[in-house]
């Protein structure tokens, strides 16, 4: 643990034995907290909401799920043959995530570059002229 969390949860700690929160609203009742992502655009928040319900998740986290469990047989194994067995089926999971990060990056290239003509082709509409670097 970090120092600094080490900090933070002693703190609490601390400050719930003298009773500091005992007399916050809403104390001892369950959180409301929103359905709603305030992050995710309107447009996709339906799209997102039925793709929760029919239990799809990203491919991302399928995968850092996979290689948590893979991390506790490592953790758990016992013989060579079970470390050498999860210790491969490890480092394909990491350079799966790897690779599939390395493809994000190359997409937010491309979206960056079609964003940058954009700007350019507006800045060039709005001055009546060429857009300057």
């Amino acid at each position: 643990m970090w120092i600094l969390d080490r900090l933070a949860e002693e703190r609490i700690e601390e400050a719930r034995r003298r009773g500091d929160f005992d007399d916050l609203p809403g104390a001892g009742q369950p959180l409301e907290l929103e359905e709603e992502n305030p992050f995710v655009p309107e447009e996709l928040r339906t799209a997102l909401r039925l793709l929760k319900n029919a239990g799809f998740i990203p491919p991302e986290v399928a995968l850092r799920r996979e290689i948590g469990s893979v991390e506790a047989l490592l953790r758990e194994a016992v013989t060579e043959e079970q470390r050498a067995t999860a210790s491969a089926r490890l480092r394909l999971l990491l350079q799966r995530l790897g690779s599939e990060r390395a493809g994000s990056l190359q997409l937010q290239g491309l979206y960056f570059e079609a964003l940058a003509a954009r700007l350019q082709q507006s800045a060039h509409a709005d001055t009546g002229g060429p857009a300057s670097d």
